[in-house]
C-alpha cells in the first residue's frame, strides 16, 4: 500500500475513533483498529516455531499467541492468582508460575516509587527488554532476540545503544543468582521485568507474559538496534526486518512516555521525553507532535521525524487524540508481545504466567 493510501486509511480511523469515544469513552470501537490496521494490510508474520507448526501440533499457548499476533486478539489480561502457595512448598514447585509471582512482587517493589510512579529502575527494565529482544532480524534466524545475552555476554554492554543500562544489568545479575536455581532463565527475567515495569507504571498496559525462553551466552548480532541518529526510513526498514510493521513501531515508541534522555544531550541529562515521565500515558504523542514542547521536555530529533513519517504520523495522531490511551495500550501490548518473542523458537513449550503480574495502576 502506498504512503498516501496508508495516511488516508489511518485518517479515517482517527475520525471513527473520535466518534466511538464520544459514544462510549470506555470501549474501543473495533472499526477504529480495523482502519488503523489497514496501514499494515500485509499479513502479520508468524515468528519462531509458530512458522512451521500445524494447528494440531500447537499447544494452547501457541494458539493464544498466534491469535494475538495474527488475528488481533487483545494481548492484555487481568488474570490473577486466587491463591499463591508458599515459595518452597511442593505445591509451588509443581506450579511453573508460582516462583514468578514472588519474583514479580520483588521487581514491583523496586520499580514503584514512593509517589506511586515509575522509578529509574523501571525505565531501565523496559529499555533492557527492548534491547535484548530487538537484537534480532529475519536474517539472523535462531540467533539473537529475547535470549538474555544482553546480560550474559559482557560485550553487549560495550555497545553504544546499551549505554546507561549497566545498573539494571547488575540488578538482573543479582536476580539471576537469587532465582536461577528455581529454573528461571535470564531471558525470562528480562521480559518479565519489562512487563512488570510497564504495568507498575500508572496507566501502563498489563501485557500477557510467557516464560520458558532459553538463554544464550554469546553476544547478539550487532547493528540491529536503532540509533537516534538513524533516518526514519532506515528505522522503519529495520523494524520490518523484525516482522514489526509501522503501526506497531508507532505504538512501541510510546515507551518513551516514561523515558529520560541521558546521553544524546549530556547538558540536559535526565530531561524527560514528555511532561509525565512517571506515568505510562499518551502525552508523549501529543507533545512530540506539538509545534513546541514544554521547556522541561527533551524531544529526540529521531522521534520528531518518525512522528512526521507518512507511515507513522496517522497512528501518532490517533494515539494523541480522544480515546488514544486505550487504543495505544491495545496496540502497544500486541507489539511488545511480538517483540518479546523475537528469536524464540520454543513458543510451543512456553507457559502463560500473566497471572503473576501486579494489577494495573490507575490512580497514584
Amino acid at each position: 500500500m502506498k504512503a498516501s493510501s496508508i495516511a488516508t486509511a489511518l485518517a479515517g480511523g482517527i475520525t471513527m475513533l473520535s466518534a466511538a469515544v464520544q459514544a462510549d469513552p470506555v470501549m474501543m470501537n473495533s472499526s477504529v483498529l480495523e482502519a488503523l490496521h489497514e496501514a499494515d494490510r500485509r499479513p502479520q508474520e508468524l515468528i519462531g516455531d509458530l512458522q512451521w507448526l500445524q494447528p494440531r501440533q500447537m499447544s494452547p499457548v501457541s494458539h493464544l499467541i498466534r491469535s494475538i499476533l495474527v488475528d488481533g486478539f487483545d494481548a492484555q489480561s487481568n488474570e490473577h492468582y486466587q491463591y499463591v502457595p508458599p515459595l518452597r512448598s511442593a505445591a509451588c514447585a509443581r506450579d511453573t508460575c508460582c516462583v514468578w509471582w514472588y519474583i514479580a512482587k520483588e521487581m514491583s517493589q523496586l520499580f514503584r516509587g514512593t509517589d506511586g510512579q515509575c522509578t529509574d529502575a523501571a525505565r531501565g527494565a523496559i529499555r533492557t527488554g527492548f534491547h535484548d529482544a530487538g537484537a534480532w532480524s529475519k536474517t539472523t534466524g535462531d540467533f539473537g532476540g529475547a535470549d538474555g545475552s544482553i546480560v550474559h555476554a559482557p560485550e553487549e554492554m560495550l555497545r553504544r545503544p546499551n549505554k546507561g543500562l549497566q545498573e539494571i544489568v547488575q540488578q538482573y545479575k543479582f536476580w539471576y543468582d537469587r532465582w536461577s536455581h528455581f529454573g528461571v532463565s535470564m531471558a525470562d527475567l528480562i521480559q518479565m521485568g519489562a512487563n512488570v515495569a510497564t504495568v507498575v507504571c500508572p496507566l501502563g498496559p498489563r501485557i500477557r507474559s510467557f516464560v520458558g525462553r532459553r538463554d544464550n551466552f554469546k553476544p547478539a548480532p550487532d547493528g540491529l538496534l536503532p540509533s537516534p541518529f538513524d533516518p526514519p526510513d532506515k528505522v522503519v526498514a529495520m523494524f520490518r526486518a523484525k516482522t514489526i510493521q509501522p503501526l506497531s513501531l508507532a505504538a512501541l515508541l510510546g515507551a518513551h512516555s516514561t523515558s529520560r534522555q541521558r546521553f544524546f544531550n549530556p547538558a540536559r541529562a535526565g530531561a524527560p521525553q514528555d511532561s509525565t515521565p512517571g506515568v505510562c500515558d499518551v502525552l508523549f504523542y501529543r507533545q512530540t507532535l506539538a509545534a513546541r514542547s514544554p521547556p522541561d521536555v527533551f524531544r529526540l530529533p529521531s522521534d520528531v521525524v518518525l512522528a512526521e513519517h507518512p507511515l507513522l504520523f496517522p497512528a501518532f495522531k490517533a494515539f494523541a487524540g480522544p480515546g488514544g490511551q486505550p487504543l495505544w495500550a491495545h496496540e502497544y501490548a500486541r507489539a511488545y508481545l511480538r517483540l518479546s518473542l523475537l528469536g524464540v523458537f520454543n513458543i510451543n513449550n512456553l507457559t502463560d504466567c500473566t497471572r503473576v503480574l501486579p494489577p494495573r495502576t490507575l490512580k497514584w
